[in-house]
């Protein structure tokens, strides 16, 4: 009976505290956590200027842009603009570009994080851990600018790699002058950049895995490689499955600054991406109209990508970004 009696209680409760809740406006929850929603402040802000405020600007790739009449006094051109870059061969050949380059980053880039994340997990002397994740942070902090200037100190026909070769005996290797090579070179610098860095959220989900998972693999007899495959792999694996949604959604997408501090005039049939093609066109030669088309284009795509994954990955049982 006393347990009958404390469960209407807590019943009774609950019904009470859902009223008083529904009777409190929306000024109290601002009242109540106002530290929270001023910390708020700025990123919204942020989000609606910069984000939202620019999309004002997409109606550049349905006009005949002037700078000087300005967006309102621009005449409208339909769908001129969009019929003049899908008849240019080099808008393709830019499209091919961006497409090799991040499927190679898909390819090599994406891995690295996951492997060098289980591999510091699985370091026992916390000294030498600490030293060399800090190691593999640094990258990530230095501009491309600075990475540009290093990768062609070490590596150009006159670079300190290829001066060693010759002195040696060797021939000149074109790292940065041959197309194929440029390819690889470019990946292998992004790797090298940005896969440090990206081992955080794994490590940060490695975290969360039940030690007794691990203890079970133990009794079990499971060596390291087993415990990796059979625990850790499946315990990081919804982060896997977002960031690879995530990737691929950016896939039509590279950003302007390592293609355009690693590119030289050499390799531009496979250096010359969508962003550095905007930039040159859309800027440079001041026909904003068609940077803004292929702008749009290179979103709209990218958002196609984001949804057929996402739905792609939801539909096989893996983790969704909504």
């Amino acid at each position: 009976m006393k347990l009958m009696e404390s469960n209407i209680d807590l019943n009774k409760k609950k019904i009470i505290h859902k009223k008083l809740r529904k009777n409190k406006g929306v000024l109290y929850y601002i009242k109540r956590d106002i530290i929270l929603y001023l910390m708020l402040v700025l990123p919204v802000a942020y989000i609606l200027t910069f984000k939202y405020g620019s999309m004002y600007g997409i109606q550049i790739a349905f006009k005949d842009y002037n700078m000087f009449e300005g967006m309102s006094k621009s005449p409208w051109n339909n769908f001129e603009t969009f019929k003049q870059i899908f008849a240019s061969k080099q808008f393709f050949q830019v499209v091919r570009n961006t497409l090799v380059l991040n499927g190679l980053d898909l390819i090599v880039g994406f891995p690295a994080p996951i492997i060098l994340a289980i591999l510091i997990n699985e370091l026992r002397f916390k000294r030498f851990k600490k030293v060399s994740q800090t190691i593999l942070y640094l990258p990530h902090f230095l501009s491309w600018v600075i990475i540009g200037g290093i990768v062609a100190q070490l590596l150009a026909p006159t670079g300190m790699l290829n001066s060693l070769i010759t002195r040696t005996g060797g021939d000149v290797l074109p790292f940065l002058t041959n197309k194929f090579a440029w390819v690889g070179t470019y990946t292998l610098v992004g790797v090298w950049q940005s896969a440090g860095w990206g081992t955080i959220l794994y490590l940060a989900a490695m975290t969360g895995i039940d030690k007794e998972l691990y203890e079970a693999a133990d009794i079990d007899g499971a060596g390291r490689l087993k415990k990796i495959w059979h625990v850790t792999l499946p315990g990081i694996k919804p982060t896997i499955a977002i960031l690879l949604i995530l990737q691929l959604g950016n896939i039509m997408a590279i950003n302007f600054d390592r293609p355009f501090n690693l590119q030289n005039n050499l390799v531009m049939d496979y250096g010359d991406v969508i962003s550095t093609y905007v930039y040159r066109v859309g800027i440079q030669s001041a026909n904003f109209s068609i940077g803004a088309a292929v702008g749009l284009f290179q979103s709209v795509i990218c958002l196609v990508f984001l949804l057929s994954s996402n739905f792609i990955s939801k539909k096989l049982g893996e983790q969704g970004i909504w």
